[in-house]
């Protein structure tokens, strides 16, 4: 019983979902408990009350610990929301004694944060892209060579301080410490994106229910993310206004009759439902919901476009885009996305897992799997080796050491 357990806690506006995992053969996931439970107190990835939020993710916890066996003291939590913003940034310093080590890549590191962030924000992620010595640029692990000036190419991820102190004080409400929050295209990302697509170029959309979320990848490090407030649920209120109809009821039918291309659906097909105010349910047509669905998609779709090419990595991107969330099991998705965007698309979620993974084999959870990826990461990385891996956060004593380290000769 060596082998370590890890849990991810991934926070949705339509659900949450908890997961225990036990690390085998120092790499391989084998999950020992689920934990789904509706979400209550969330919209678009911000708390809106406090005591529905906690209420929700205890009960998610306490499934997985049932199911488990294990008491939960500490988990990694998905994060998302339009609160989050993200820029790149540049560090330079000298190389001390002429070969790069450790403290010198943490030096540039730190440089790369010296950035005018408000004191409202914090920093979530300080991801590398690469490295640069003495001008030559693309290293990608520069430890160990020899130079006299090393640059540090990173893209800094921050996001609203009050919210992520609400949603840690959510899950603190279970006896649970936060240990890492991770975005949630770069937690999917881990499970989706082959090695192939992170090198080429693609772009990973997580299609949420409150929220799609994005990020890029291109020569296999991440180069911009992207968070917006729209999502699953924007779908099912134009379905409710469109044909007056309960929101319950539109979800219901947005899952059993829905398609994102009204060219994909026969003008015959119809079913039935009761309106508001109506004494008899009415026959719809197929195409009818189908033409709602598709305008919705579409600006989701088209919204995503925007902020590819505003980013300026439009032509960068091969290998097109991975698509994944529970939004994106409606048919036609990947034909609409493909056809808006101009890019290869597919579907994706989460691969060869092993354990009480009935329920996981969706698109749905693939941020859920990823944070436990996310983890397993963190784990295996006990030194600076992984491109991937958050900078953590230092105590106060650390902070010093590190300062008389690099004063004293």
């Amino acid at each position: 019983m060596d082998e370590p357990i890890i849990v991810g806690i991934d926070i949705g506006t339509s659900k949450i979902c908890t997961l225990v995992a036990r690390v085998e053969d120092g790499s391989n996931l084998r999950i020992l408990g689920v934990g789904i439970e509706p979400s209550q107190g969330f919209r678009k990835g911000s708390v809106v009350d406090l005591n529905a939020a906690a209420l929700a993710v205890s009960r998610s916890v306490e499934k997985a610990e049932r199911t488990s066996g294990f008491e939960i003291n500490a988990a990694l939590v998905s994060l998302a929301g339009s609160h989050v913003s993200s820029i790149n940034s540049r560090g330079v310093v000298g190389i001390t004694g002429g070969i790069v080590d450790l403290e010198d890549i943490e030096r540039a590191l730190d440089a790369a944060q010296a950035v005018a962030i408000p004191h409202n924000r914090e920093i979530v992620h300080v991801i590398q892209r690469s490295f640069i010595i003495d001008g030559q640029d693309g290293i990608r692990t520069p430890i160990g060579m020899h130079g006299y000036r090393l640059e540090v190419e990173a893209h800094i991820i921050t996001a609203s301080s009050s919210t992520i102190e609400n949603l840690r004080q959510c899950v603190g409400a279970s006896g649970i410490e936060v240990s890492q929050f991770v975005l949630n295209p770069l937690a999917a990302g881990e499970v989706v994106l082959s090695e192939t697509e992170r090198q080429m170029g693609a772009a990973v959309i997580d299609i949420g229910g409150g929220t799609t979320d994005m990020a890029i990848y291109i020569d296999g490090d991440v180069w911009h993310t992207m968070v917006m407030a729209v999502g699953g649920n924007y779908v099912t209120s134009d379905i409710a206004h469109g044909l007056r109809l309960p929101i319950s009821q539109a979800e219901e039918i947005k899952l059993k009759f829905g398609h994102a291309l009204t060219s994909g659906v026969s003008p015959e097909e119809q079913f039935t439902v009761r309106s508001f105010g109506s004494d008899a349910p009415s026959r719809i047509k197929r195409v009818d919901l189908a033409e709602i669905i598709e305008a919705r998609m579409e600006e989701i779709f088209y919204l995503v476009l925007q902020e590819i090419r505003r980013s300026g990595y439009d032509g960068l991107l091969p290998a097109g885009v991975v698509i994944t969330g529970g939004s994106s099991l409606m048919p036609g998705t990947r034909q609409l996305a493909s056809q808006v965007m101009g890019l290869p698309a597919r579907i994706a979620q989460p691969q060869n897992l092993v354990g009480l993974t009935d329920q996981l084999n969706s698109p749905a959870f693939s941020t859920s799997v990823g944070l436990l990826e996310w983890a397993l990461l963190i784990a295996e990385s006990s030194q600076y080796t992984d491109r991937r891996r958050p900078k953590q956060a230092k105590n106060w004593t650390d902070q010093l050491k590190d300062l008389l380290r690099r004063l004293l000769p």
